[in-house]
């Protein structure tokens, strides 16, 4: 992690999530966080929807060049990175793995602005929404409203011990009569 912002904020998740893979939603205190509220946003994991925004700061609605409420962060993406953002939220939220990316955007201008993307997750708990929280943060101030966003690089931040495959967790939480095929 290289902006201030992200690492900030992530030390916040990670002393929230203790030993859990990661925090409860209500675990996360605005007030704790005040000065990172601009860069900060919330997605509703739905991705046919493309990951709606709950919540997004003041900053990250400016580098949209509008307000982002129930708008598709996928969409923010150009057609190249559209797919990819999807997929790496759709581990994020199912594998409570954080992810870090480099992104850039067009100024109106037409030079390039270099940004840092923080996606982490919270705790999942069956018969509640899913949710991911993050931080987009620009390297310069001086950014103004961007055109699409391109995702230049990624990576998780921590491989943890053993992975749930995602099919395997949502028969976790699944009730009632379970019918398996194929079995005697």
């Amino acid at each position: 992690m290289k902006h201030p912002s992200s690492r900030e904020f992530f030390a916040y998740w990670d002393t929230k999530r203790g030993t859990a893979r990661a925090p409860d939603r209500a675990d996360i205190d605005p007030a704790a966080v005040r000065g990172l509220l601009g860069d900060i946003f919330v997605l509703s994991c739905e991705p046919h929807l493309g990951f709606p925004f709950r919540v997004a700061g003041t900053r990250v609605c400016a580098l949209a060049g509008r307000d982002l409420k129930d708008a598709s962060f996928a969409a923010l993406f150009n057609e190249a990175s559209r797919r990819e953002i999807e997929e790496i939220t759709t581990i994020v939220a199912d594998e409570s793995l954080g992810a870090i990316a480099g992104v850039t955007a067009a100024r109106e201008d037409g030079s390039k602005a270099y940004l840092e993307l923080l996606l982490l997750p919270f705790n999942a708990r069956p018969h509640t929404p899913v949710s991911v929280t993050g931080v987009l943060a620009p390297f310069d101030d001086e950014c103004g409203a961007l055109g699409p966003f391109a995702l230049t690089s990624w990576r998780y931040l921590h491989q943890p011990e053993k992975l749930l495959p995602r099919a395997i967790r949502k028969l976790q939480i699944a009730r009632g009569l379970m019918v398996y095929e194929g079995l005697r």
